[in-house]
């Protein structure tokens, strides 16, 4: 198995992240984005997207963040990570729609701004940063982990959740003020296997 990826990419972290917590045993590939290596005639042929992270099991080829995270937790029969009741994998699907949209077009479009240079409106993604964090941290009030499963174990919305809201603070949105939003990062990072995302010294990390 292979993960294509890039260390300042979040979609990457949550692939690579998932896969050392499930401990599976994985080749890595970083992809020089400045060198424009993920629109090489090579790297079109296994994600006609041109983004990372892609991973290679065999002959199979699996590109998009939140399709990898499905992927390995099928993969590996962690129902833990995803339920396979219709309530508990609908809960988890919930989360993984916002990873894909509140969450890439506020906190990971704010730090888009401050780390690539895209020209996004600043006091627009911070404002929709906060906003999707506020409804989180509501969430997480009443419960340990992002999606209501009835579990006491974290599942992939977590995984897909975690990177852009842990680098907020690099695209100068404040995390302050989110304390249960604060504790499960914390929780997560104490997961056996966490691997850190790579830090920069950007927006308010700077």
């Amino acid at each position: 198995m292979k993960l294509y990826h890039h260390p300042l990419s979040g979609h990457s972290h949550r692939a690579r992240l998932f896969l050392h917590l499930l401990n599976i045993a994985h080749d890595e590939e970083q992809v020089d984005l400045a060198a424009g290596a993920h629109k090489s005639p090579e790297f079109l042929r296994i994600n006609r997207f041109g983004q990372v992270p892609v991973l290679i099991d065999g002959d199979r080829v699996i590109a998009d963040s939140n399709a990898i995270l499905v992927y390995l937790a099928k993969r590996a029969g962690a129902t833990q990570w995803l339920p396979e009741t219709p309530d508990g994998a609908a809960a988890v699907q919930r989360w993984l729609s916002v990873a894909a949209g509140q969450i890439a077009f506020g906190p990971a479009a704010a730090r888009l701004i401050t780390v690539f240079g895209s020209k996004f409106d600043a006091d627009e993604v911070i404002a929709r940063a906060h906003a999707v964090l506020k409804v989180i941290d509501a969430e997480l009030q009443s419960r340990e982990w992002i999606a209501d499963t009835g579990s006491a174990h974290p599942t992939i919305a977590d995984i897909a959740l975690y990177s852009y809201i842990a680098s907020a603070p690099e695209g100068n949105v404040d995390l302050s003020g989110y304390r249960n939003v604060n504790a499960w990062l914390r929780r997560i990072e104490a997961l056996p296997g966490f691997v850190p995302f790579q830090k920069t010294a950007a927006g308010l990390a700077a």
